[in-house]
């Protein structure tokens, strides 16, 4: 079942104020289109989803770890120094509050990955990971001390890949995981991986942060309609590269920092092109924390999300500014009214960066956007006739999936 703000949105705040069985895999794979190779990532949707009965057990591991509460402002192991992370203590910390999630439907079944968020038992994980088994799919959700139980969907976004999990009747004890910021990440950061690799629960990795902003887009494989497309259309994140490794399973699951916090959604992984190899090759990729869980609190309160807006169709383009050739998003349209019509964007302009950040090309711009909450404004750097300026633009609400 796999495959494959500015400010950002402040940590997530619990609310209120807001046995695993043998089953065919299902699903398709998926296009990293900056890599040109195949997704595999995430709940067992892959090529061994498609493939490999897999085993009969889950297995979840034990963890002896103290509860941490979802803030940034609390860090669960303190010792954690990014020069030498003490990775025992942030297992300790991380694994009961990652899930292994189970799903069956009359399309077949799977296994991914989520992370619980609050008390209420509300858990985290992608879209793909709970739809690839058809409607009314019975899900389970597994705790780390092997307890398995019933879940709901409390509401699904395809365009982020993002689901929101309720387990029924939670345990007093569940313990959420603590929130970081991923606008804190740099290139380098130690992180760790932590989830449900091929039916192995417990499991975690460790690396670094690769890249950031990354653009990776989910679409239509030779075996049909993703679980990723919607629409028609790929899925584009700005996304955490990391070389943690990432098999199918992970899809759902934590990427931490060393002192133990969220600080991303573990989504997909890049394989090489026709080979069929499917498992980690040291390139994976998530959902920056901010993203996932600007994107979480509405659906718990909604059932739906809402993405910002921008207001224009891009594509792949170069500009010429003095002696230099940019790269980045040609604008092609403006639409009438529209967040980047009121700022003064013009069809020609390319778009080179969102803030701090980079744009590449069209599938980065789309990217960028959706990470960032409606209403915010952002500065867009645009080359226009050979001269690099500066557009401030208030993002708004997308009234479908555009940039």
């Amino acid at each position: 079942m796999d495959q494959p703000p500015t400010p950002p949105p402040t940590s997530y705040q619990p609310q209120p104020p807001p046995p695993r069985r043998r089953g065919r895999r299902i699903g398709e794979l998926a296009t990293v289109s900056l890599l040109s190779a195949a997704l595999a990532a995430g709940g067992t949707w892959g090529v061994i989803a498609v493939t490999d009965e897999g085993p009969d057990a889950t297995g979840a591991t034990e963890a002896s770890a103290t509860s941490s509460a979802s803030s940034s402002e609390t860090v669960p192991v303190s010792t954690g120094a990014e020069e030498s992370p003490d990775w025992t203590a942030v297992t300790d910390a991380v694994t009961p509050s990652v899930v292994a999630v189970g799903v069956r439907g009359q399309a077949g079944g799977g296994e991914g990955s989520g992370v619980i968020l609050d008390e209420q038992g509300h858990v985290l994980t992608n879209n793909h990971v709970v739809s690839g088994a058809g409607p009314d799919p019975q899900i389970t959700v597994t705790l780390s001390d092997g307890a398995t139980y019933d879940a709901t969907i409390a509401g699904t976004d395809p365009s982020t890949d993002l689901a929101v999990l309720t387990i029924a009747d939670p345990p007093k004890d569940i313990e959420p995981i603590t929130v970081g910021s991923s606008t804190d990440l740099q290139v380098g950061d130690p992180v760790m991986a932590a989830g449900n690799p091929l039916g192995l629960a417990g499991t975690v990795t460790t690396g670094i942060v690769s890249a950031l902003d990354r653009p990776v887009s989910t679409a239509r494989s030779e075996g049909g309609q993703s679980p990723f497309a919607q629409q028609g259309r790929p899925v584009v994140t700005a996304a955490i590269q990391t070389s943690a490794a990432i098999n199918p399973g992970n899809s759902g699951g934590a990427l931490v920092d060393a002192s133990g916090r969220l600080v991303g959604i573990n989504s997909s992984i890049a394989t090489v092109g026709g080979s069929g190899q499917s498992g980690n090759i040291g390139i994976g990729f998530a959902i920056p924390v901010d993203e996932a869980t600007w994107i979480a609190e509405q659906l718990i309160e909604d059932g739906e999300a809402e993405h910002a807006f921008l207001g224009v169709v891009p594509a792949d383009g170069t500009a010429k500014e003095g002696a230099a050739t940019h790269s980045g998003a040609e604008i092609r349209s403006v639409s009438d009214g529209s967040p980047a019509d009121e700022a003064g964007l013009a069809e020609g302009d390319l778009v080179v960066a969102i803030g701090d950040s980079r744009v590449t090309g069209a599938e980065s711009l789309v990217g960028l956007v959706h990470a960032r909450q409606i209403d915010s404004q952002v500065p867009l750097t645009v080359i226009r006739d050979g001269e690099k300026m500066t557009i401030d633009v208030t993002l708004g609400t997308a009234p479908e999936r555009d940039a």
